[in-house]
């Protein structure tokens, strides 16, 4: 399927790693995308649960181009800081994603300088 992508001239290619079960959590396991990252000639970006050491360890073993963190993200408005700085990380609230309420869950975390 990845190599099929080239002939389109498709830009990306956006994956989530086999890691991720129903329940959203990492598990271990012997699958990968790396098949479809050889494969694919166009950027390649993967999910799953990454680490700010998982998904460096990813790029620099040539497994994505780039790590999108999600999760993270929502929970942490100032992400890529806060991996420049080592920092640590706001928990995110499963429970308030992707509700309709406009305050609570997207704009209520707090920022790296507001929490030192």
């Amino acid at each position: 399927m990845a190599k099929s992508l080239n002939k389109y001239g498709i830009l990306y290619c956006h994956m989530v790693e086999p890691r991720m079960t129903m329940t959203l959590d990492v598990s271990k396991t012997d699958l990968s995308l790396v098949p479809m990252r050889k494969a694919f000639k166009g950027t390649f970006i993967v999910a799953g649960g990454y680490t700010r050491d998982d998904g460096n360890k990813a790029v620099a073993e040539n497994h994505a181009d780039l790590i999108a963190y999600g999760r993270l993200f929502l929970a942490n408005p100032d992400l890529p800081k806060r991996f420049e700085l080592d920092a640590p990380l706001n928990k995110y609230n499963r429970n308030t994603f992707y509700t309709p309420d406009p305050i609570i869950g997207y704009t209520d975390y707090p920022f790296l300088t507001n929490t030192i």
